[in-house]
This record gives C-alpha cells, sequence and structure tokens, in this order.
C-alpha cells in the first residue's frame, strides 16, 4: 500500500505538499469515503477523487535538458524569473531533479518520478557529475590536493572529487579546469573553490553519471530513452 498524499502527487493533479492539504481540507474520497487522516495507506486499485474528480496514473516521463542562464530549477518562481519547466512542451506535470544555480549552465533531469528523483540526488547513491568552469586566479597543485583529498564544508568532509586543468592563463589570471564530484550539496562547487578564496566566473555541469549534453544545443531538451532510465537506477544502486 502507498500512501495517499503520495498517490496523488503521482497522479500529477498536485505536489505532495498541496495533495495533504487538500486531504486536510476534505477534499479527498477515497472509494467514496471522505479521508481527512494523513498517513493513510491506499490499496491497489483503489478509486480516488480529489474535489469530485476522479484521477487517473500519470505516466512517468524523463527528459534531458541543455539548461541556459538566467532561469530557475523551479516549477514556479514568485519573482517572475523563466523556469527551467517553460524549456518543455510535455502534458505531465514535471519537476527539475536537483538544481543549478540561476547561472549555472548546462546538464539538467526533469521528470514526474519522485522515487527516480530521490535516487538521483540522494547524498548516499554517489551518482558522479562533471563540471566545466572557469575560476578567478591560477589554481596551485597544494589546493587542487586538498579538493580531491576532501575539505570541511559546514562540518561535514566533502566526498573525494577529481580534477582536471584544461588552460591556465597567467595574463588574465583565469584557470579553466573540469571537477568531478560524487555528492551534491547546495552550491557545492562554487563554495569548494571559494573555501580558498577562489570565484567562479563560469560553471557548466557536463555530465550526470554517463549521461552527456555534447548533442545538444543550449536550451534544448530531449526525452531520456528507456535503457538510459534503467541504467541510472542501477547506477545509483550500486553506489549505495
Amino acid at each position: 500500500m502507498v500512501r495517499l498524499q503520495k498517490v496523488i502527487a503521482e497522479s500529477g493533479v498536485a505536489s505532495r505538499r498541496k495533495a495533504e492539504k487538500m486531504i486536510a481540507k476534505g477534499l479527498v474520497s477515497v472509494d467514496g469515503q471522505i479521508v481527512t487522516e494523513m498517513g493513510f495507506q491506499v490499496k491497489k486499485g483503489a478509486k480516488i477523487s480529489v474535489d469530485g474528480k476522479l484521477i487517473q496514473k500519470e505516466d512517468k516521463v524523463y527528459y534531458l535538458l541543455n539548461k541556459p542562464k538566467k532561469y530557475i530549477c523551479s516549477n514556479s518562481d514568485e519573482h517572475s524569473r523563466l523556469i527551467v519547466t517553460d524549456l518543455i512542451e510535455c502534458e505531465q506535470r514535471i519537476f527539475p531533479v536537483g538544481r543549478l544555480d540561476y547561472d549555472t549552465t548546462g546538464l539538467l533531469i526533469l521528470t514526474n518520478d519522485g522515487d527516480f528523483a530521490n535516487k538521483m540526488i540522494h547524498p548516499r547513491y554517489h551518482i558522479p557529475k562533471t563540471y566545466e568552469l572557469d575560476l578567478k586566479g591560477i589554481l596551485i597543485s597544494e589546493h587542487i590536493k586538498r579538493l580531491e583529498k576532501g575539505i570541511d564544508l559546514d562540518g561535514k568532509t566533502t566526498l573525494p572529487a577529481k580534477i582536471k586543468i584544461t588552460n591556465k592563463d597567467f595574463t588574465k589570471k583565469q584557470t579553466t579546469l573540469e571537477i568531478r564530484i560524487s555528492e551534491g550539496r547546495n552550491h557545492q562547487v562554487k563554495n569548494m573553490f571559494a573555501y580558498f578564496g577562489y570565484e567562479v566566473t563560469r560553471l557548466n555541469r557536463k555530465r550526470f553519471g554517463f549521461l552527456s549534453i555534447n548533442d545538444l544545443a543550449v536550451g534544448k531538451y530531449r526525452k531520456l530513452k528507456p535503457y538510459e532510465v534503467v541504467k541510472l537506477k542501477e547506477l545509483a544502486d550500486s553506489g549505495n
């Protein structure tokens, strides 16, 4: 059996939080009986109505997007900024898997599958992510070694990383590099370099696990192939 609010969220009618508010208001019924209990477990095949309308299970969809700058990783924004879901035409209520900052570009997965999304972003699954970036300053060897070994951020040591320098411009005092990490804390890449006093001036996520955006122009998207979804789940399970 599954919690009622989860079934409603998976149907695409509303988010899980909004579904809980609907349940509390007595707008949800199961097999003709109004349910206000938040932890109510739904049996397979039960008929669920929200505000008098019978819900149906929504097909799972998975998209790969090359996110442009100046888009918010959200389904709405109180400041009326552009949001990533506006870039994808689909009937389902999708949401971004994790977040890329407003000024960060690159690979982003969007889906309506909450369980899949949790596997992709939960810290215990350790899916590798590769970023390319520009730094103000010349990154020195000592800092590379410490970043690769792990540094203390907010009281917790980062997992080992891998850094590859692709260019050092001593005239502009700028370093271009790639970094691969296997966790996804808030603003992690920027904070890792800020720890040593470097400012990230450009940040682009180029790989997520085995996925890349080499075939996608900025702002374009494609559906993930079924075997890619399966392989991502297997990758997450192997890192558990």
